[in-house]
């Protein structure tokens, strides 16, 4: 630890500050003198909780100390990020978004890096506080330490609390200081853009970009738009408008395109389609410039239309082969000239749309990319020098995931140049030394704990708790960032909260104390039904561990299509739940008998809903068993009794996510059709946003590929729709063979699917029901 550092902390623990801070869980916070305001002060504001400022010894000398001084963990922080840093006002706009009847109590104030980590300082009395910090964004976060550690309120991804705040803000008698202990701090998954939503649009993203600000985050993968740059690239390297257009996937498929792994399926896309894909994604960096976060573009390494080398002579491709029954991306030999004229023309495009940036996404033979005769070192290094022809000081980011990166690719270029983010550490046991395994190259400790967008609650955070900090501090360590990356974001908001934190505590996360602290602002204040609940869910859904080799919790059979001895709903998600689920239900009376006060905001309908849905979920796995016993034994009445239950069930289900908006399938296909110009157009852009939720493309990639209900989530639409569909047909088929005493018939689940994607009965449009009432009927039935 830098001496700079030491000596903030130091102080801290000195002045007993986190006494001065209820709720601070570890995290490196300063003392600072007495306020106006405070006792004896002018207003005699209440401060933190009471708090005396007895316990002040240090203040903001500490926060400029850490400010201009180096720190060690800085290593590979990229430099372009000093100069895009913005200015306050931006982080004060963001505010007058997020607490409009709040925002003029703040002022907010850009102090310079100058080399050092990334901190914040909150001051201030009654309704008059100041908040300084290295960038606009990083006064949000520090802000949102505030907004929760002090006044007991808060915002996520779902659901936020901000109604119990006084009119005026409270003060701050002990100033609170933390500093970033990594330099990294990135967010999203490669397949966000496709599972979280491919439609979204500015007033999604406006608010997802003030989120992730308020947690921490700096570095946010920006995906939207890099149809448009390949689109123009290729005009220049001999193809045509319309059949770069039928390449390019549709928005929802567009992921895995960028990643090497498909091409067309969606397609095509309209000109005007592309245009306001380019606008948006103009509008995302902009915004996340101005609060001095770094967008992270796709880099080139080498995918080309069909048919490149027949097009330019003399060019050499790799074929790719299939990837989940689609057909692969050719892969242009990166050794070349053609290689070297293509990079240079895309990255030329790309900043003449988007500007540069200093940090680039590339995955080099990703999920079982084939370098055919290419020698993998000589491929990394030119697209590595590719990359520095265009941006000499940027880092190359890429995937920790299965075999990639290979070591040949870290053996050949710049370590210090790039950055692993590590997808996995809480997914494998095997995982223990990643200076070994990389060579020493920096890396993000990563979390995928959402696979797909499933709506299941949970993630293994006492390997979080556990892991971070040891290998963070132990000698020689190149853990020099945080990735949180979920196949989709949107969910588990605990998680988020908890994953962010790792980079702005100092010492070891006390998950008994976090989950305690988090109910209380969560929802506004104390309570003991819903610091219960909580410590319920720490102890279940939150306390699974890697030891099992999973890192995401299981989905539900509901979404699965169905079979008697069916553990999944997707071909790669857990087998069988990963908690008690007797266990679990404990939750959900404590979350009921929650105070009245405190159940207004978003946060607590979100958390109700959420633990009602997982509850109902996870009766079908209680049930199955119990159904494939009566059918094996011929026992027609207690089969019908059975499934009749699941049926029930299913509907309970139905109704719960009903009544939240977010929950509505109709929510996802309206979204698609919004961006289509014509009625056709309209159509293709649903298709292609529900496929990827249901078959997930055509028969080859749903059932030979095994993508079916990959992405299967429990909302409304889904549950009483395909879902209930395809298992009242298949009970059907269990009761007629009985009766007719043979055995089931096969069901050709891929034609059910597709003739209910192109037929479906019309959407529910508008939440209907009160989730309290719901979760109030699924109590009683346990």
């Amino acid at each position: 630890m830098h001496i700079a550092r030491r000596r903030l902390l130091g102080a801290l623990a000195g002045a007993a500050a986190l006494g001065a801070v209820p709720g601070l869980p570890g995290a490196a916070a300063a003392a600072g003198p007495a306020l106006p305001g405070g006792p004896g002060g002018p207003s005699g504001d209440s401060g933190a909780s009471g708090a005396s400022s007895a316990s002040a010894s240090a203040g903001s000398s500490d926060f400029e100390d850490v400010l201009s001084a180096g720190d060690e963990g800085a290593a590979g922080l990229p430099e372009a990020q000093d100069a895009a840093a913005g200015s306050a006002g931006a982080a004060a706009a963001a505010l007058a978004r997020l607490l409009p009847a709040h925002h003029r109590q703040v002022t907010f104030r850009t102090v310079p890096r100058k080399g050092g980590a990334d901190a914040f300082r909150v001051s201030g009395r009654e309704g008059a506080l100041e908040v300084s910090g290295t960038t606009p964004a990083v006064q949000l976060t520090g802000f949102h330490w505030y907004l929760r550690h002090v006044a007991h309120a808060h915002f996520s991804w779902n659901g936020a609390q901000t109604a119990a705040l006084p009119a005026r803000l409270p003060g701050v008698r002990t100033p609170v200081v933390a500093a970033a202990n990594v330099p990294h701090r990135f967010v999203l998954n490669d397949t966000n853009d496709g599972y979280t939503g491919p439609y979204n649009g500015w007033d999604y993203w406006q608010r997802e970009i003030d989120v992730l600000a308020l947690h921490g985050f700096n570095e946010v993968l920006v995906y939207a738009g890099a149809d448009a740059v390949y689109h123009r690239t290729f005009r220049e390297h001999g193809y045509g408008d319309a059949e770069l257009r039928a390449w390019l996937p549709g928005p929802a498929h567009q992921p895995w395109w960028l990643l090497q792994n498909m091409e067309g399926y969606g397609g095509p896309l309209s000109p005007g389609l592309l245009e306001r894909r380019t606008a948006l994604a103009k509008k995302i960096v902009g915004r996340l410039r101005e609060l001095g976060m770094t967008p992270v573009f796709p880099g080139y390494y080498g995918t080309v239309p069909p048919g490149f080398a027949r097009r330019n002579p003399g060019a050499r491709t790799v074929p790719q082969g299939t990837w989940g029954g689609f057909r692969r991306p050719d892969w242009l030999d990166p050794r070349t000239a053609h290689f070297r004229r293509v990079a240079a023309t895309f990255y030329r495009v790309q900043k003449e749309l988007y500007g540069a940036t200093s940090m680039y996404k590339m995955d080099l033979l990703h999920e079982g990319g084939k370098p055919g005769d290419v020698p993998v070192a000589d491929a990394a290094r030119a697209v590595e020098k590719a990359l520095r022809a265009a941006h000499p000081r940027a880092t190359w980011a890429i995937l920790g995931w299965q075999e990639n990166p290979r070591r040949a690719i870290l053996d050949a270029v710049d370590r210090r140049r790039m950055l692993v983010l590590d997808g996995v550490p809480d997914h494998y046991p095997k995982v223990t030394d990643r200076e070994d395994d990389w060579g020493g190259t920096p890396y993000a400790f990563g979390s995928i704990w959402n696979f797909g967008g499933h709506t299941a609650m949970g993630a293994n955070t006492r390997d979080w708790a556990e892991l971070y900090e040891d290998w963070r501090t132990k000698p020689g360590s190149a853990l020099k960032g945080i990735a949180l990356m979920p196949e989709a974001a949107d969910n588990n908001p605990a998680a988020l909260a908890l994953f962010s934190d790792l980079a702005w505590t100092d010492g070891r996360i006390d998950l008994e104390d976090w989950f305690a602290r988090w109910p209380r602002y969560r929802y506004g204040a104390a309570d003991p039904h819903a610091a219960r609940a909580w410590d319920v869910l720490r102890r279940t859904a939150y306390g699974t561990t890697r030891e099992d080799g999973w890192s995401e919790a299981a989905d539900g059979l509901f979404g699965a299509r169905p079979d008697l001895a069916v553990t999944h709903a997707a071909a790669w998600s857990p087998r069988q739940l990963r908690y008690d689920a007797a266990e679990f239900d404990k939750a959900l009376p404590e979350l009921l008998a929650v105070a009245p006060a405190l159940r207004g905001s978003s946060a607590y309908r979100y958390d109700l809903l959420d633990v009602t849905r997982q509850t109902v979920s996870n009766r079908s796995r209680l049930l199955l068993p119990r159904i494939k016993a009566a059918y094996e034994a011929g026992d027609r009445s207690r089969l019908r009794d059975l499934t009749a239950q699941w049926l029930d069930w299913m509907t309970l289900l139905e109704e719960t996510v009903a009544t939240d908006e977010r929950h509505l399938l109709s929510r996802w296909t309206s979204a698609a059709r919004a961006w289509g110009a014509t009625e056709a157009e309209r159509d293709r852009l649903e298709h292609d946003a529900l496929t990827l939720l249901t078959t997930w493309g055509p028969r080859p990639s749903a059932d030979a590929g095994k993508l079916h209900d990959y992405a299967n989530r429990e909302w409304s639409g889904l549950v009483g729709g395909l879902y209930r569909k395809r298992w009242s047909t298949y009970f059907k088929e269990l009761d007629a063979s009985l009766t007719a005493r043979r055995k089931p018939k096969p069901v050709d689940w891929y034609a059910l699917e597709d003739d209910w994607l192109r037929h479906r009965p019309a959407l529910r449009t508008k939440p209907a029901g009160d989730v309290v009432k719901v979760a109030r009927r699924v109590a009683r039935k346990l």
